[in-house]
């Protein structure tokens, strides 16, 4: 089994009652061009090209991996979020496309006049996605990206360097953000924190709940606004004059969050739906008195 041809015929059968003949054909042509850095146009040309007994090697764990249910996007260590190229790790989330929308989302309210002076924050960076689309766009901003795990920051900055963007990295706990800013304000908070609670754990797919980490992920079943009202409250203390928040949020939870952020004077609550028709996305402004 020397040639492409040969191994893809054979990746297609170790995938067999896993995925469904596109997603094959999707994870294939992934593992191509992450692994060997081979353009689309070009996987389809080289079919009957040999491969090395080492880069043959290289696609057989991958294969492995991947009939483990491991994310492809943790086996190529490399992700697609909002048209850019992301180093994933264990230690982050994997970008979703959700989130993409809620970076659209913050970028079409903007005024162009505004772009220079914004000052925005991340909270719960993760990869650092988030906070770099939105410095990629958005150039002359001071962009800060917060995240109490040590270990996602680094693939954060590793992110930013690899797109050559300046971001503020902070490593903190926001559920106890009292002196984290002192003295600061963010034109835009922007946050797609931990809101998935334990007892949904048994509705998600096993390779999330297997590779994706936890501490990312989840929220008392108590306390499943705890990351909102703690977000929040450091709003009050560092939100702008007519700053806005940006939240993803759990799609059960979109009234719970907008009744959140009543009690404590934010105004201007919308409540937006993603390309599934699921509640995903919360604006709110403070009231000012």
């Amino acid at each position: 089994m020397r040639q492409l041809e040969e191994f893809q015929a054979y990746f297609f059968r170790g995938l067999s009652g896993i995925y469904n003949d596109n997603e094959k054909k999707i994870l294939f042509r992934i593992l191509l061009e992450d692994i060997f850095d081979l353009p689309e146009i070009e996987i389809s040309s080289k079919k009957h090209v040999k491969i090395s007994e080492e880069q043959l090697e290289v696609l057989k764990q991958s294969l492995t991996q991947l009939k483990s249910g491991k994310p492809i996007q943790l086996i190529t260590g490399l992700t697609y979020f909002y048209g850019d190229k992301y180093y994933t790790s264990p230690h982050a989330l994997i970008p979703r496309p959700e989130t993409e929308e809620l970076v659209d989302k913050v970028l079409r309210d903007i005024d162009n006049k505004q772009s220079s002076t914004l000052r925005i924050i991340d909270i719960g960076t993760g990869s650092g996605c988030i906070a770099i689309s939105l410095k990629k766009k958005l150039p002359n901003s001071t962009v800060y990206a917060l995240d109490v795990s040590k270990e996602a920051l680094l693939t954060a900055k590793k992110n930013a360097g690899k797109h050559a963007v300046d971001i503020h990295f902070i490593q903190a706990d926001i559920l106890k953000w009292a002196g984290i800013f002192e003295n600061q304000h963010f034109d835009i908070i922007v946050s797609n924190p931990p809101y998935i609670q334990q007892r949904e754990k048994k509705e998600m797919e096993k390779n999330v709940l297997n590779y994706e980490p936890h501490l990312a992920l989840f929220v008392p079943d108590e306390a499943p606004l705890l990351f909102y009202d703690a977000i929040a409250d450091f709003a009050q203390s560092h939100l702008s004059h007519e700053g806005k928040i940006y939240f993803e949020i759990n799609q059960r939870l979109g009234q719970e969050v907008l009744s959140l952020l009543k009690t404590k004077n934010f105004s201007s609550l919308d409540l937006f739906q993603d390309m599934h028709g699921a509640d995903r996305i919360v604006l709110a402004k403070r009231e000012i008195f």
